[in-house]
């Protein structure tokens, strides 16, 4: 006779095979609902004591840059590299945050799942 079983599920997991997929299909539509989400959320980023505010959303995808012109001294020959310098800190900044903002939504939803054996790539 042939082992009974195995896989992800057996007589003492409610539900076996079936509700472990079940579990990872529900998982996957919340991660796609997350997905369309993030792409309406956005974070903004702030740097040089206002000077250039970043708007971005959880895509990466930069929606607004503003810059203060009251804050940037003109007056100083340097001025247009301090300005180059402060959007590529901003942008910058407003990536890595987007990222994390992305990366927490998914890890709400996988609970870190995604380094289980048997599981990798599945859920990314």
């Amino acid at each position: 006779m042939g082992k009974k079983g195995g896989g992800f599920g057996g007589p003492s997991m409610p539900g076996g095979q079936a509700g472990m997929m079940r579990q990872l299909q529900k998982m996957q539509q919340d991660m796609v609902e997350a997905q369309e989400a993030l792409a309406n959320e956005v974070t903004e980023v702030t740097v040089g004591g206002g000077a250039i505010k970043i708007a971005i959303t959880g895509h990466q995808r930069v929606q607004a840059i503003t810059i203060n012109p009251g804050i940037i001294d003109t007056s100083d020959e340097e001025w247009m590299n301090d300005l180059q310098d402060l959007l590529v800190v901003a942008v910058n900044q407003a990536i890595e945050q987007s990222q994390t903002m992305a990366a927490e939504r998914m890890e709400s939803i996988t609970g870190g799942l995604g380094s289980m054996p048997g599981l990798g790539g599945l859920l990314g």
